[in-house]
């Protein structure tokens, strides 16, 4: 049967890759530790648990507005007015099954076959096979020789008279890098000297460890709103990676967009779902308080242990819940092959850095609880002692 050439040059999701092998491996009865899922180790918020339940009793089995009930557009829209101070109307969000599929609908909506897209790599592995499915191409701005931050000088260099946009993630995934105000207003520049589109993920900007703090393009450029796309979600925020509840936004004319898109790739995102992220928004923050705090500890433990271990190098991570580990003077530099012998020889998952632009690292995460990281670190330096 003939394939298509779309799916023939897209690459699985390393992130999910890995964990299916760990899971696998699990089932059969070795004692795996898994540092890959990208998802916090806490139950959502009893505020989200009790508004599903309501939604179910109520019935709420219907199909919603394909954008989303209103409840909870207005009240993201509540959200954004009290955390940045940006004004939005429900008309300007869009609510979707997950982060990831209003990442696609975007680029989907904004890419032509040949269009260039800045990347500021390590970059999250899903930008680069969503933004392939729209027939575009990566114009990658490589930070890992500046401090995990673009300077002025790479991302103009990396911009061509096929550029139409960029994409941001701060707090990163892989790295944990949160750019800071001059950064940001910097980017916003040359966006506008280059009119240039901004999509921007914001999916960790909750968890950011001080003294970092997490700036919203917007607040430094409130000029750019017609050119730029928020994209956030429950799934990280308030540990509900599974309901699937991602939103974003953007001007309406942009939403009315990405919102056609939706309308014949998923429909609406899962109403019980729906009414459970109102809940965690209205009252699941002394949830993410808590979740902060934990992830601020596990950091700073997992942090001191890497740098008690043979051959490797981490910088601090600022935000998210990751550490990006520099595996370049290890005897085995090869990240793939490293992270696979890692997994076979002491059962300990990670995710290799070929998977986000950074050959020669491995992304560790640290959304799981503190014996875990003690036990699988401890792992980790015997491997290392071995080599």
């Amino acid at each position: 049967m003939k394939l298509s050439k779309r799916i023939l040059e897209i690459h699985p999701s390393a992130t999910v890759s890995v964990l299916g092998k760990a899971k696998t491996m699990k089932a059969e009865g070795k004692p795996v530790i898994s540092f890959n899922a990208g998802e916090p180790d806490y139950n959502c918020p009893e505020a989200a648990s009790k508004a599903a339940i309501d939604a179910i009793n109520r019935g709420e089995s219907q199909y919603t507005i394909n954008s989303g009930i209103i409840e909870l557009r207005k009240e993201v829209c509540a959200y954004y007015k009290k955390r940045f101070g940006l004004e939005y109307t429900p008309e300007e969000v869009l609510i979707g099954p997950g982060a990831k599929p209003l990442l696609y609908e975007a680029l989907q909506m904004l890419v032509d076959p040949g269009d260039e897209v800045i990347l500021f790599a390590p970059a999250w592995v899903s930008y680069v096979e969503q933004l392939h499915l729209a027939g575009g191409k990566e114009a990658i701005v490589d930070t890992l020789k500046t401090d995990l931050v673009p300077t002025k000088e790479s991302l103009e260099s990396a911009i061509t008279d096929k550029t139409v946009g960029m994409i941001i993630n701060s707090p990163s995934n892989p790295t944990g890098a949160v750019y800071d105000e001059k950064t940001m207003k910097m980017i916003a520049d040359v966006a506008r000297e280059r009119d240039l589109w901004i999509i921007f993920d914001e999916i960790y900007e909750r968890f950011v460890y001080a003294p970092a703090k997490h700036v919203n393009i917007l607040n430094v450029a409130p000029d750019l709103r017609d050119k730029v796309i928020l994209i956030n979600g429950a799934s990280k925020t308030y540990a509900m990676t599974g309901w699937r509840i991602g939103y974003a936004l953007a001007p309406k004319s942009l939403i009315n967009k990405m919102n056609t898109i939706q309308t014949h790739l998923t429909s609406n995102a899962c109403s019980i779902a729906q009414w459970a992220a109102l809940g965690a928004i209205r009252e699941g923050d002394p949830d993410v308080e808590k979740m902060c705090k934990a992830f601020e500890e596990r950091r700073d433990t997992i942090l001191r242990l890497v740098r008690e271990m043979p051959y490797v190098e981490v910088k601090d991570p600022e935000g998210s819940f990751y550490i990006f580990i520099d595996l370049r003077d290890t005897p085995i530099p090869d990240d793939i092959e490293f992270c696979e012998k890692l997994l076979e020889e002491k059962f300990v998952a990670a995710v290799p850095g070929t998977a986000f632009f950074a050959p020669g690292f491995a992304r560790f995460s640290y959304a799981c609880s503190m014996e875990t990281i003690h036990e699988g670190m401890g792992r980790l330096k015997e491997f290392l002692e071995t080599l």
